[in-house]
């Protein structure tokens, strides 16, 4: 048993890594939490991805499933579709990759249904006994599908809930150890809010709007007969954007996000040298269930309200468009060093035409040799409703 948990481990370290949840500098404060299927706090898109990952409380877009479905109903058109690819981990490997394929239709003025998709491959992976014997080659992946509902609650609020099926199938059913290796399979749900203001000052048109998303609530995840199981990436999202126009055809965006996983901190032992290299646990047992879980993440650091600070993440970002067809973006994200030590900029661009959209998005670690840097992502939506004005 041992041997497999050490297995999926590695097999899922280079998501883990991808996402920083291991320290790229290991200090003596450093107690990241880990999580299962952590492919579910990928940036899926390029127009936030080239905001410091500053999306929940950004105006609406075709991919706002991720961050916050609850805006879909304050959208413009009454349906459209985007597809989003990722290359992922380019500077370590180049068979990784990561799809979003998301879209909405607005059922009537105050309803709205949408979905995603959600597809990881992690490549080809050769297993071998432990004599070096070839037992068949793999290909790992994870995907997630989900579906939400949005309502407008009043002229400028609204709610959505959205519900979520995970599948990660790491091993292709190998066996490890003699063990028996499954998918790992879950379901989850969001719950989200939204607040769109559009008004208008000193003759100028200005939208203020905020979001707040918990996503992922939802049963943890095994590859085996049940007997470990892990976290899923349960996530509270912050944020709020104001927009405002310089004349006709000038207007930035100005957007600011703060995020916390709400699963346990792992405990941390601490060495007591008065009593002879005593080794102390520290912090709350995380062998808990996902609702009290999610309770005592709030306080359950070994390192007290100042380690539970330190969880906290943080993404800002600026658009500018000009005359509502190009843009221009950047941003920043940060995560602290003994939490996983993300910091990077982001920059990105977006042309729009009357149905068609392309954004790109591109991300620069402050750190060298990260496995996050050159990261490039990719966005085409399609305006469904402007193309049947059309026709």
């Amino acid at each position: 048993m041992i041997k497999l948990i050490r297995f999926i481990f590695l097999s899922t370290l280079i998501v883990i890594i991808s996402e920083g949840v291991m320290a790229q500098a290991t200090t003596s404060g450093a107690n990241t939490i880990t999580t299962a299927v952590p492919f579910l706090s990928i940036t899926p898109d390029s127009r936030a991805g080239g905001m410091g990952d500053a999306g929940v409380g950004l105006t609406p877009d075709v991919s706002s499933q991720h961050w916050n479905p609850a805006k879909y109903i304050f959208m413009e058109s009454d349906m459209g579709v985007g597809l989003s690819y990722s290359p992922w981990l380019r500077a370590l490997v180049d068979d990784i990759n990561l799809a979003y394929l998301s879209g909405y239709k607005k059922i009537d003025d105050v309803q709205a249904i949408s979905g995603s998709l959600r597809y990881f491959s992690l490549g080809d992976i050769m297993f071998t006994s432990d004599y070096g014997v070839e037992l068949g080659q793999q290909s790992p992946n994870e995907f997630a599908v989900d579906l939400a509902y949005t309502r407008l609650l009043s002229e400028i609020f609204a709610g959505s809930v959205a519900a979520r099926y995970i599948r990660s199938d790491l091993t292709g059913g190998q066996l490890i150890n003699g063990v028996e290796t499954n998918p790992g399979n879950s379901f989850a749900v969001d719950v989200a809010f939204y607040w769109y203001n559009e008004y208008r000052a000193n003759r100028k048109d200005n939208i203020f709007s905020a979001g707040i998303n918990i996503q992922n609530i939802g049963s943890k995840i095994s590859y085996t007969d049940g007997t470990v199981k892990d976290f899923i990436p349960t996530t509270l999202r912050l944020g709020a954007s104001y927009t405002t126009e310089l004349d006709e055809y000038n207007s930035f965006s100005f957007s600011l996000e703060v995020s916390k996983l709400l699963v346990p901190t792992p405990p941390k032992d601490t060495t007591n040298y008065d009593e002879g290299e005593i080794i102390l646990p520290g912090g709350i047992n995380s062998d808990m269930g996902v609702i009290e879980g999610m309770i005592t993440s709030f306080y359950d650091a070994p390192g007290g309200f100042k380690e539970e600070m330190q969880e906290i993440m943080f993404g800002v970002g600026v658009e500018y468009w000009y005359n509502k067809q190009f843009a221009i973006r950047g941003g920043y994200f940060y995560e602290h060093e003994n939490k996983g030590n993300r910091k990077y900029f982001t920059a990105g661009a977006g042309l729009k035409m009357n149905v068609f959209a392309l954004d790109f998005s591109y991300l620069l670690p402050t750190q060298r040799n990260h496995p996050l840097e050159n990261t490039l992502r990719f966005t085409l939506s399609f305006d469904v409703d402007a193309f049947g004005n059309q026709k």
